[in-house]
């Protein structure tokens, strides 16, 4: 597999990934919120707070794959690289929370790992050199 498959791929999953979880915080907010490494979560009048996480993640993903699906690869790296801040926030965010270590350094930390990763496998992709303009063919005379 080369490395520009590898990078495609790793967009893809990570697209669709996201999407699963923003999908998953809209759909069941209380049962997904558990993983995602804090000891509490808003609920009752804060569970909004939940479906903005949702918003956001689907977004994301949403971007991604419209860069991918276009061919916009450069564009793509440079996206995945700003995104990377999201989910190394999130580790932050569960850290200074006292939340649990293993969820913040294996979910978030891993996260922002394959996505900055993916970033630079996209970012160091060299274009392909423009092709050569076809001949024109020659017309049939008419006359």
């Amino acid at each position: 597999m080369s490395l520009k498959h590898l990078a495609t791929a790793l967009a893809a999953i990570g697209a669709a990934f996201i999407l699963y979880v923003g999908l998953s915080y809209l759909l069941a907010p209380q049962a997904t919120a558990s993983g995602f490494g804090l000891p509490t979560w808003p609920q009752h009048d804060g569970a909004g707070f939940l479906a903005v996480k949702g918003v956001r993640d689907v977004a994301t993903g949403l971007v991604l794959l419209a860069l991918l699906l276009t061919g916009q690869r450069r564009a793509l790296g440079w996206a995945m690289a700003a995104i990377t801040f999201v989910p190394a926030g999130d580790m932050v965010i569960v850290l200074a929370n006292d939340g649990a270590a293993g969820q913040a350094y294996g979910v978030h930390g891993a996260t922002a790992l394959a996505v900055a990763l993916t970033a630079g496998l996209l970012l160091r992709e060299r274009p392909a050199p423009p092709s050569a303009p076809r001949p024109a063919r020659p017309r049939p005379d008419l006359t």
